[in-house]
């Protein structure tokens, strides 16, 4: 029969996923409070004169109590469980340091383990043709990688990914001695402290522990549907979906009524094994549950007929009567079938993101970086981090699809500038919402963001610069963290500037992502190299032309990866002309995109309409793009001066000369720019003139 360590316990719970929908066990803490142990009953003797309170720290009892833990378990074996979770909810060092339990974080979680052992193994034994699994119980601890506790404070954390990590890995390994299934994450309310779970159960599963299959679920905590960190539930599977689940699901917080929407949702996107387990209803005003069995069968029977679930359960104010009515309730109906989703690279803030081939080109706000906006520079410089943010803002409302943050400055501490500035834009839920790209040349500040973020961002970025070794494990990080990757055509012997060398060298990346790490094509991004032109040397003449030929040979060789740019590269010969520079990327964008660019590290609030650039400007622009007459950048050069003797910069505050053309043009003008400001007042015009002229009818 089954056990921890039976190799093929993965493969036989699949296989029985096929046949049927399982039955999780219910609540162990409704089941403990029926107990009415007081405070010196859950201490017993051992515990008697510790210096904290015990009674609500439940796990205590696999030690002082383990007989009634382990009867809990025969209980809901008996009611037609499947699965029974161990009573190790808390059992991290992270949530017992408010015990001062902390040195019994292994005896605790082997108790547990023991306990529900003991009683699955009775039941395998009684029924061998229908074996019952032990899941191990992995809380979402008392404290946030991604919120602060303290309001005045909001960059601060009062626990780090690391040490969130280390405490998970602790209870991992101690579970898994202890002879648990199956691992299970659950009642996920930050999608960070479960990454990091993730990441814990990774390195025990390299570092040579026992590999169990794992389940996750996540907790929905308002009517608008996310997590008490913000997250929308698709965002929160891109998040979490890189991790090799069994299963996921939703749980707790929420009755089957106000779960049944989620779970939908989360049957239609996630491609793997669906859970649920909700509460016997809402809590009523005295912190009970209403709900009965039968109630809840009404509800829940769409999940299975639906075919949304593949494991149901209860979770608070659910006992075994409660597991005993879903056991009936399943009986006889078939199991869903894992979803089929479509292979495209999807990310997320707290909200997702997904490039399809048909989106439109993809912004990535590029003002969050030191090296490429001197304004943000200074405001990093001088520790001015709260209006840095305003400058993510900014970007975000000018269209930025995702958020490239860059701290490569000497005078600068990376990872701890990184770690702030990202923990200060988690707290801000119209920043938060979009992804983010990671950027920066020293791994540390990459692995360091990589840390704060819960979404599923990009690293920006990797090459083979140093060889095929260092490639290989910061790629395999990049992946157990949960991020897309952006690779630059970098070998061993330099950057690529010929069409050739950077197919070659993303070619090579692409087939040891794909084949050696397990990276999915779709969350591979190649950056072909965008490099100046217009410079006075003929060698730099063609570098628009080779990019854009590289980007087809790429689109061709790696099939299913992006491609991505630094598109402010291509016209840093013109640096203080921004009416130049934003005609280059203007017309540069327009034929890389027809090119097969993807997405593009651009000012999202500085960029022209390729069709609204002076005929003039873009003629000039495009002989030097394209190389297509010998004196080209003399020419632009030329143009440029007299555009700035002319005109001089654009003015640093708003430029409104559009609102000198006709209503019809400043409408067009607003929607193509995305400007609301003056919208309604154009329209109550145009109003206007059309009553006038129905009138003169």
């Amino acid at each position: 029969m089954p056990t921890a360590a039976h190799v093929d316990t993965e493969t036989y719970l699949r296989d029985l996923l096929s046949q049927k929908v399982l039955i999780l066990d219910g609540a162990m803490g409704t089941m403990v409070q029926a107990l009415k142990l007081d405070e010196e009953a859950v201490r017993g003797e051992r515990f008697a004169g510790h210096h904290k309170d015990l009674k609500n720290f439940c796990d205590i009892l696999c030690l002082t109590h383990a007989e009634k833990v382990t009867e809990i378990h025969r209980q809901y074996l008996a009611a037609g469980a499947d699965i029974v979770e161990t009573n190790s909810f808390g059992a991290t060092s992270v949530a017992m340091e408010d015990f001062d339990l902390v040195p019994l974080v292994r005896e605790l979680n082997l108790a547990a383990a023991r306990c529900a052992r003991e009683a699955v193994d009775e039941y395998n034994l009684l029924t061998p043709d229908r074996p019952r699994f032990v899941a191990g119980s992995i809380g979402p601890m008392p404290r946030s990688t991604s919120l602060s506790p303290k309001v005045e404070d909001p960059g601060y954390r009062a626990v780090t990914f690391d040490q969130v990590s280390a405490a998970y890995y602790d209870q991992v390994a101690a579970l898994v001695e202890g002879g648990v299934d199956i691992l299970f994450p659950e009642t996920t309310f930050d999608t960070l402290n479960l990454k990091a779970c993730l990441f814990a159960i990774a390195r025990f599963f390299e570092d040579g522990g026992q590999r169990v299959p794992v389940m996750a679920s996540v907790t929905i905590t308002d009517a608008a549907g996310r997590t008490l960190s913000g997250q929308t539930i698709e965002a929160f599977w891109n998040s979490v979906s890189h991790f090799p689940l069994l299963s996921v699901g939703i749980n707790c917080a929420l009755g089957p009524e106000q779960m049944r929407s989620y779970v939908e949702e989360l049957s239609r996107i996630a491609p793997i094994y669906i859970s649920c387990h909700p509460n016997a209803g809402l809590p009523n005003a005295f912190g009970g549950y209403d709900q009965t069995p039968e109630d809840m069968v009404r509800s829940m029977r769409e999940f299975v007929e639906s075919k949304w679930v593949n494991i149901l359960g209860g979770c608070c104010g659910t006992t075994p009567a409660y597991i005993r009515a879903f056991s009936r309730m399943v009986d006889g109906l078939a199991p869903r079938r894992p979803s089929r989703v479509e292979p495209l690279m999807r990310l997320s803030g707290q909200e997702a993101v997904t490039i399809r081939p048909d989106s439109n080109f993809t912004m990535i706000g590029e003002r969050t970086n030191v090296t490429g906006s001197a304004k943000f520079a200074q405001l990093i410089r001088g520790g001015q981090f709260t209006q840095a943010v305003e400058v993510a803002r900014q970007q975000v409302a000018a269209g930025a699809t995702i958020l490239d943050v860059n701290m490569d400055d000497a005078l600068l501490d990376g990872p701890q500038a990184m770690t702030h500035y990202l923990n200060l834009i988690a707290a801000e839920p119209d920043i938060a919402k979009v992804p983010i790209m990671v950027d920066s040349s020293r791994w540390s500040v990459l692995e360091a963001g990589l840390k704060c973020i819960q979404g599923k961002g990009i690293v920006n970025s990797i090459s083979l610069k140093e060889g095929e070794e260092s490639f290989l494990h910061q790629a395999g990080l990049v992946r157990r963290y949960g991020a897309a990757v952006v690779v630059m055509a970098f070998d061993e012997q330099g950057q690529a500037v010929e069409v050739e060398d950077k197919v070659r060298i993303c070619r090579r990346a692409y087939e040891l992502l794909t084949e050696r790490v397990g990276f999915p094509p779709q969350d591979i991004i190649f950056d072909p190299n965008i490099l100046t032109v217009a410079t006075g040397m003929e060698e730099h003449n063609n570098y628009a032309i080779y990019f854009l030929e590289a980007l087809r040979g790429i689109k061709e060789q790696c099939p299913g990866a992006k491609t991505s740019g630094g598109v402010s590269n291509i016209s840093f010969s013109f640096r203080g002309n921004d009416v130049v520079r934003e005609a280059m990327h203007s017309a540069f964008l327009y034929h890389a995109i027809r090119a097969g660019l993807d997405m593009g590290i651009v000012n999202a609030g500085q960029l022209a309409v390729y069709e609204e650039v002076p005929k003039d400007l873009l003629e000039r622009v495009e002989d030097v793009l394209f190389n297509r007459r010998p004196d080209a950048t003399e020419r632009l050069v030329t143009f440029a001066e007299a555009i700035k003797d002319k005109s001089g910069r654009k003015a640093a505050g708003e430029d409104l000369a559009w609102r000198d053309a006709t209503v019809q043009e400043r409408l067009r003008h607003a929607l193509v720019k995305g400007i609301d400001k003056f919208v309604e007042a154009d329209r109550q015009v145009r109003r206007g003139r059309r009553r006038r002229s129905a009138a003169a009818l």
